[in-house]
């Protein structure tokens, strides 16, 4: 891939990533828990594929992402061990709401991660456009 078509790829799916938060935004307005976390799933999965694409790294899944990023950005102390464990943490959420009978996120479960996830989001923009 040729370095200007990365570089569109990359801000492409970051600001992805931040549109996705204002989705975020609209679906707490509206209590849709389970669409919250699905949406801020998504959201650091953008900010994470273009992080991984910036530097080179190619993966073809969702598992994929989350392994690369652990292995090249929290192993390696480019981003802290937290942000690793957020990231782990809305990937499991977003697996459960989306695939697990009975699963029904609540507003004080969203009101916890959400802060945390604009901040997962603002570190890795960081990271990309530095």
């Amino acid at each position: 891939m040729n370095e200007d078509v990365r570089q569109n790829i990359v801000m492409y799916r970051m600001g992805k990533a931040r549109q996705l938060l204002h989705d975020v935004d609209v679906l707490i307005e509206n209590e849709l828990w389970n669409s919250t976390i699905n949406r801020m799933y998504y959201a650091c999965f953008h900010a994470v594929s273009a992080l991984l694409i910036k530097n080179g790294i190619e993966v073809k899944s969702h598992m994929g992402i989350r392994q690369a990023f652990g292995l090249h950005f929290v192993k390696a102390g480019k981003v802290s061990l937290e942000y690793g464990r957020i990231f782990s943490r809305i990937y499991d959420k977003r697996q459960s709401s989306d695939y697990d009978d009975f699963i029904d996120f609540t507003k004080e479960e969203v009101e916890k991660l959400y802060p945390q996830i604009k901040s997962f989001i603002m570190v890795i923009g960081n990271l990309v456009e530095d």
